[in-house]
């Protein structure tokens, strides 16, 4: 099976690389491209093509509500947010699925987290998923 093709979206360098080791851990998926924010996400879907985003909410230029809405509407891509608890609100998260995010994960300590160890299983396993529901739609 060919490994897992996912785009890191992020504003922060860190939070990019902190992902990137993340998901690298796992020898079923490559990190083909990063994004600082929703604008350049667009550009980089577009022409990188992955099976999976991984994309924070809050960025500046345009937020990942608005970069997801384009995604889906021109780009079809599986999405899943990554946020911040100060702006992972209810209504936020319910937008965030009408909008076509497949799933949302919390960031264990704010947007930059440093603790972000503690999803890495969990983000593993989504990213991993995916493509299997894709494959089965």
């Amino acid at each position: 099976m060919s490994r897992i093709r996912v785009l890191v979206v992020d504003d922060s360098a860190f939070m990019r690389k902190i992902i990137t080791n993340l998901l690298t851990t796992s020898p079923d998926i490559e990190v083909i491209g990063r994004a600082k924010n929703g604008q350049e996400a667009i550009e980089k879907v577009t022409e990188l093509r992955p099976d999976v985003v991984t994309m924070d909410l809050e960025m500046p230029v345009l937020d990942g509500l608005q970069a997801l809405g384009y995604i889906m509407s021109e780009c079809p891509t599986p999405v899943i947010m990554l946020s911040g608890a100060e702006s992972a609100h209810a209504d936020v998260t319910i937008t965030a699925f009408q909008y076509g995010a497949v799933d949302f994960i919390l960031k264990p300590s704010g947007n930059i987290s440093l603790d972000m160890s503690k999803i890495k299983d969990e983000l593993i396993k989504k990213v991993k998923l995916l493509p299997m529901l894709k494959s089965i739609s």
